[in-house]
């Protein structure tokens, strides 16, 4: 269940240190057939990154396996583990004639050993939704929290994801689809016994569906608890941290 002290605390937090940027999204995995009102039906082939500037200004959307206008982001939600034919031509070289290839891999083969070192993922429920921070209601059960931030805010998430640990990879960024680094990433992190947050939104077919200044920051909820009780004593209070304060609040 979402406390609203938490909610209402970090809010004031944001507020006070990142001088009003642009509030994080949440989502969660459920079984309550109550959240088909907030599924958009989608024709053709729509990038759910796009969709999700619907949540980034308020609005609650949930998908669930016939909701996604995209293979990728079915996947990635765990909705399916199919691949399209021929995707590690695909994502590599392509088909002379037959099919364009994406050129992210080299070759195919180094795709399908890429796919073999990838987690198996099922969603755990029939619905995933997704709601921005100050909307979440008593009664949600957020899982995972997305910022879409910009380098300076980025620089803040980044250095308090990693405040209480003495380990240098507190954050990751894992090659992927951009669906993939804010949703299948942190999700199985989650289960991790020390959770890692990722920062995405590098997949150039998802760029077109972001400000060109901004990449994402996905942490699972237990690990953002404590990035929120740490706030007040970390180097957020310092003057350092003052002079990037100020430059957020001339570009919010």
């Amino acid at each position: 269940m979402m406390d609203a002290k938490l909610r209402d605390g970090f809010t004031g937090k944001w507020e006070k240190y990142f001088n009003g940027a642009a509030l994080p999204i949440a989502f969660w995995y459920t079984n309550d057939d109550g959240v088909k009102q907030h599924i958009r039906p989608v024709k053709g082939q729509v990038c759910m990154v796009g969709q999700l500037a619907l949540v980034r200004r308020g609005e609650t959307l949930a998908f669930d396996a016939d909701s996604v206008g995209c293979g990728g982001g079915k996947r990635y939600m765990g909705f399916t583990s199919e691949l399209r034919p021929g995707f590690e031509y695909f994502l590599s070289s392509g088909i002379p004639g037959k099919m364009e290839g994406e050129r992210y891999k080299k070759s195919p083969e180094l795709v399908l050993e890429a796919l073999g070192r990838q987690h198996d993922f099922v969603a755990p429920g029939k619905y995933i939704v997704f709601k921005r921070w100050d909307a979440l209601a008593e009664a949600d059960e957020p899982e995972v929290v997305i910022f879409f931030a910009k380098p300076d805010v980025l620089s803040g998430l980044f250095t308090l994801s990693g405040f209480d640990e003495a380990d240098y990879d507190a954050c990751i960024a894992p090659f992927g689809a951009g669906c993939g680094t804010i949703i299948q990433y942190p999700y199985l992190e989650k289960a991790s016994p020390r959770p890692r947050s990722v920062v995405g939104m590098f997949d150039v077919s998802a760029r077109p569906w972001v400000e060109p200044d901004v990449l994402s920051f996905a942490t699972p909820i237990v690990k953002f608890r404590r990035m929120i009780e740490n706030m007040d004593e970390s180097f957020l209070i310092t003057e350092s941290w003052q002079k990037v304060r100020k430059r957020i609040a001339s570009k919010t």
